[in-house]
């Protein structure tokens, strides 16, 4: 199958939730031996108007990113890939108006992978990208209500998670140097504040936590858990790759979530797989809260004395290093239901 990703930034211009699945889903798809273009402003060096990376090929349409020159210039682009489908992010939205543009001609159908809006889309622009495309890809329930505010039809709408690795999680041997995790990029909205106060009300008790993840909000964190004294024990271990942050997870016996933006708690989905109690910490912009609905093994608060209280009470669980529930996240399921998504709009398609 011939697809052609439409998204302006990218993973390597752009570092953000949207950009970072849009790389993992295209790269995947190639893998597994897809026809894979995306096509974006250029993030690479020289005048080629093309560059591949594991097996993606990248096309040039912008030399910097422009939402209104980007959107002009991509119907042209789609014409000479001549893809069988078009994968759109939804951010920029005028991008998306751009693919369906060229779809037309093409007779092929746009899918619109939504994550979430950026600074600048406008309320407007975001529902002529959401009631236009054959499809609406959501990565949860939270960004489902989104898409059908902005006038997607509900038949038009699939959800479809994260993924992660679950081999890793089987194979991985366990490393017990802490009890409690947090993990998250750590920006304005990680309020890993929640989890500090958390802990400081366990003073009393017997634990040590570590933190997962950087971001320009780390140096406020390390201070808030000195402020609240309890920096001696909590480790903070920056970014780390899967191979290194499973076997921490699956020694571990407290996850808590306490993001306050999230479209989907990736970090959370690997801890619950590596047997972790996960604790979420209900807010209104973060769709964590439905990966421990069903859960055995997971609790939502709505405060940190909450938090506090459920991190003791998680005493009460044994200690697990795997939960076969999350399996179905495994990357070749997910990556299944894209290629369905994509088979059934290519079955079902009309005119816009």
């Amino acid at each position: 199958m011939r697809i052609a990703f439409v998204s302006m930034y990218t993973e390597q211009l752009r570092a953000d939730g949207a950009t970072r699945r849009m790389r993992r889903v295209s790269e995947r798809l190639a893998a597994s031996g897809h026809d894979v273009s995306v096509l974006c402003a250029q993030w690479w060096e020289g005048e080629v108007p093309e560059f591949e990376q594991n097996d993606v090929n990248y096309i040039r349409v912008t030399e910097t990113p422009s939402a209104p020159k980007f959107a002009s210039k991509v119907p042209f682009a789609l014409r000479r890939v001549k893809p069988d489908v078009i994968h759109a992010t939804n951010s920029p939205p005028t991008q998306v108006t751009g693919a369906k543009t060229a779809a037309r001609f093409l007779r092929v159908p746009v899918v619109v992978d939504w994550w979430a809006e950026r600074e600048g889309d406008s309320s407007s622009a975001c529902k002529r990208a959401a009631r236009g495309p054959k499809r609406v890809i959501a990565p949860s329930q939270m960004v489902k209500t989104d898409v059908r505010e902005y006038g997607a039809p509900e038949e038009a709408v699939r959800v479809v998670p994260e993924s992660i690795d679950f081999d890793l999680v089987r194979e991985a041997e366990a490393d017990d140097r802490a009890d409690i995790l947090y993990s998250r990029h750590l920006d304005q909205y990680a309020n890993v504040e929640s989890f500090f106060l958390a802990l400081a009300e366990l003073r009393d008790k017997d634990w040590r936590a570590a933190v997962i993840g950087d971001g320009p909000e780390r140096a406020e964190a390390e201070q808030t858990a000195a402020d609240l004294r309890i920096d001696d024990r909590v480790e903070f271990l920056g970014e780390l790759p899967p191979e290194e942050f499973v076997p921490i997870m699956k020694g571990a016996h407290v996850f808590a979530q306490t993001a306050a933006v999230e479209p989907f708690a990736n970090d959370l989905l690997w801890a619950l797989a590596s047997g972790c109690v996960g604790i979420v910490e209900y807010q209104a912009r973060s769709s964590a809260h439905e990966l421990v609905v069903n859960c055995d093994r997971g609790a939502r608060v709505t405060s940190p004395q909450e938090l506090a209280d459920e991190i003791s009470a998680a005493a009460g669980y044994s200690q697990e290093s795997i939960n076969e529930e999350f399996a179905s996240f495994d990357h070749d399921d997910v990556l299944r239901r894209y290629e369905d998504i994509y088979a059934d709009a290519i079955e079902d398609y009309g005119w816009f």
